[in-house]
Formats: C-alpha cells, structure tokens, sequence
C-alpha cells in the first residue's frame, strides 16, 4: 500500500500556525502544481542528521514549496528558512502525481533523494524499499521504477540538468504572492 502524501500537509501536528498557497502552471517548460506552506509557529523546531551534519528543516517562518509535476515520478520539497535560503531539496520519488479535492498529492515510492545546497545529494530510505519489496508491500515493476527513476534524477543533478531546483525561487515568487 502506497502512502498518498497531500501539498497542504493537514495532519501536520508539529505546525500550529500556517497560510498555504497553490496553483497549476503550464507554461512550456513546467506543468503541474505547486504549493507553499508558509510555517508561522511550530510546537519545535525538526532537525535531520545526515552523517556527522544536523539540518534544521522545519521552524517559525520556513516556507515549504512543492512542486508536482505531471506525468513524472517525482516530486520535490524545496525547504527554504526564515531568511528565504534553501535548506535542502526534497526530492520524493513517486508512483504519480495528481488532485483530489483540489488538493495536490503524490503516491510515495518510499526512495528519495536530499540534496543540499553545498551539491551533496544523499540518498534515503534504500533499505525501506527493500523491506517493502521482501515484505510484498509493493511489487518488483515499482520497485524497478523507483531505482530507474532515482537513478536518472541523481545523474540530472549530477550533469546541472535538474530544472526543476533551478525553478525553486520563481515558483516560490509566483505562491508568495498568493498566500493566505
């Protein structure tokens, strides 16, 4: 069973006060949605290790933008603090990407992929999928999707050719604009 993740994060315990914006574009080089949650108040802040760093990804007044292409098997979290630089990317691998409410969500391959502003790109939840694969959770032609299309990412950003990072501040500009 897949987890259906939703851009407006609603079941989001640790953040007591949001405004959230969305909007679909189609404008030749980008199609689908994206969202903002802008964090006012969150009960803590959420750190993350990766090896010996700990990222804070999460406190008062850090926006969250989403991107959620159509037709792709992804979808990327641009995590930006309250000064407005990016924490990291996010970058979820997925079944699809679609609406329901008016809400856009993505179904979650469990493999995803950080990548941080330094170009340190950290791959997680390898083992998860595996598990998920021996315990007949998902079966081998997602599994085989969710590496080929990890792999292809990680060798995208590799190459610089991953527009969809280089895209983070305009479609942030575009929600910030919009944001209740």
């Amino acid at each position: 069973m897949l987890k259906r993740k939703y851009g407006d994060r609603p079941d989001w315990e640790r953040v007591i006060k949001r405004k959230y914006s969305q909007t679909y574009l189609d404008n030749g080089k980008y199609k689908g949605y994206i969202t903002l949650l802008n964090v006012i108040k969150v009960t803590e802040p959420l750190f993350v290790r990766y090896g010996e760093k700990s990222v804070c990804i999460v406190d008062d007044g850090y926006m969250w933008l989403q991107q959620f292409p159509i037709g792709k098997n992804h979808s990327v979290t641009t995590m930006f603090d309250a000064d407005g630089e990016i924490v990291q990317w996010y970058i979820d691998i997925c079944l699809c990407n679609g609406i329901e409410n008016d809400i856009p969500w993505m179904d979650d391959l469990i493999l995803d992929i950080v990548l941080l502003p330094t170009g340190e790109v950290i791959e997680k939840d390898a083992k998860e999928l595996e598990d998920a694969l021996l315990e007949g959770i998902i079966e081998k032609p997602l599994y085989d999707l969710a590496w080929n299309e990890a792999n292809t990412l990680k060798d995208f950003i590799r190459k610089g050719s991953f527009d969809l990072i280089k895209w983070s501040h305009s479609h942030k500009a575009i929600l910030s604009n919009r944001i209740k």
